[in-house]
């Protein structure tokens, strides 16, 4: 249609009434569209979120903490749909048959359930997007050498957030990935033991220093406190005290070296919890801190 029907107020054909429907302006008497606009005038981004602050004008960003990459679809359970009978039933169909098609290969169920596994460590032990991504590559990495043949999925998730900790300057130890993990200590080490030996990970020994932020805060210390700690901890690998030690039973006992002449006193049993440790190893390393 000409621009000049477009901004007339009265049909071009029989002087009807124009009413706008939707992005189309229609005659009311005889029904001619009399022009259409079909631009959509509304924002150009979008909230994943549900959040109108958080603007964004991509999609989803991909992940490698799922085998696919986070780009597949998903036919979810929206409630406002109200669908009832025959059509719920057709829909539940679907999205059972569209979960079977995302995974094609036992490689990929594999992938599945250990990525949920890992996210679930990571949430658990409130750990980094990062560490949990190079977690998931690490275990991909395994995967593609044949390391889990005869081995256990959940081992290898347990030894993939524990590597991956050692390798990121993490402070986690053993025992607190096996509290959260599906895995025992045999399957654990197995798979850790497997990986360091097969892909050559570039773990080293544990700095006593990086317990510290994490003991300070349990045993509410002040920075300060942390701060002598940590030179207490430098003092030892001078004096050669840190070499055979449990590094979070060493960082326990600087910190309570330090504080044990201050108001912020403890007893060697509330340290050792802390860390993880007897109190007798932590007693040791007191007394040749002290000496």
């Amino acid at each position: 249609m000409s621009e000049a029907h477009a901004t007339a107020r009265t049909c071009p054909e029989c002087n009807g009434r124009l009413t706008p429907d939707s992005d189309e302006t229609v005659c009311a008497d005889c029904g001619l569209v009399v022009s259409e606009d079909r631009i959509d005038r509304g924002p150009e981004w979008r909230s994943f979120e549900d959040d109108d602050t958080s603007e964004k004008r991509t999609g989803a960003p991909l992940t490698r903490s799922r085998h696919d990459r986070g780009l597949t679809t998903e036919i979810g359970h929206d409630g406002d749909l109200r669908l009832t009978g025959r059509k719920r039933r057709r829909v539940a169909r679907m999205r059972k048959h569209h979960e079977r098609s995302r995974i094609g290969s036992k490689t990929e169920r594999n992938q599945v359930y250990a990525f949920t596994e890992i996210r679930r460590l990571v949430s658990a032990l409130d750990l980094s997007r990062n560490v949990r991504d190079r977690a998931c590559v690490l275990f991909e990495s395994a995967q593609s050498e044949d390391l889990l043949r005869g081995r256990s999925l959940e081992g290898f998730t347990a030894a993939a957030v524990y590597a991956t900790c050692r390798t990121a300057s993490v402070s986690r130890t053993l025992d607190e990935v096996l509290d959260v993990a599906r895995a025992r200590r045999d399957e654990l080490k197995a798979a850790y033991g497997a990986m360091n030996r097969e892909l050559g990970l570039p773990t080293g020994p544990i700095d006593p220093k990086e317990y510290l932020p994490r003991f300070a805060s349990r045993l509410d210390l002040p920075t300060d406190i942390e701060r002598e700690a940590a030179e207490l901890v430098e003092r030892g690998y001078e004096e050669n005290l840190v070499s055979g030690r449990n590094p979070g039973g060493f960082a326990a006992a600087c910190l309570y070296t330090v504080a044990r002449g201050t108001r912020h006193r403890m007893t060697q049993k509330e340290a050792a919890e802390v860390a993880d440790v007897t109190a007798v190893t932590l007693r040791s390393s007191y007394r040749d801190l002290r000496d």
